[in-house]
């Protein structure tokens, strides 16, 4: 994701909040492990250093993430929090889902068969 990529309706700093919540929850930031410092992140997303900052004190507000003053930003080791966090991202996707088949016409009982379908034919790839 970079800056021009961002969702206009939602603050740049709770998208990059996800975007960095998606990779604690894939594995690629591990528990404990250091956070990219503001600058290289500021970089990579293509945004200003203060929403990066930002981002990071609202990860930590959430627990998701903890600063140790002359360290950096690390990912909290609390299993719980991690466990909430993944909670709330699966009913976050769970909701935009249902939003965006409503929007299509797709009744409660069209999503649920399309997605037992989808599970099915994906577990007979597998």
């Amino acid at each position: 994701m970079v800056a021009d990529s961002f969702d206009t309706s939602k603050p740049i700093y709770r998208q990059l909040a996800d975007q960095m919540s998606w990779r604690i929850i894939r594995g690629e930031l591990k528990t404990g492990e250091k956070l990219p410092s503001v600058r290289e992140t500021a970089v990579e997303f293509g945004v200003n250093p203060n929403t990066v900052s930002r981002t990071y004190s609202e990860m930590e507000r959430d627990g998701v993430v903890e600063t140790k003053r002359g360290q950096g930003t690390f990912v909290t080791d609390n299993q719980a929090v991690l466990d909430e966090l993944r909670e709330r991202m699966k009913q976050l996707h769970i909701e935009q889902f249902v939003r965006e088949m409503e929007a299509m016409g797709f009744s409660a009982e069209d999503m649920t068969a399309g997605l037992q379908q989808y599970i099915e034919k994906r577990g007979s790839m597998q």
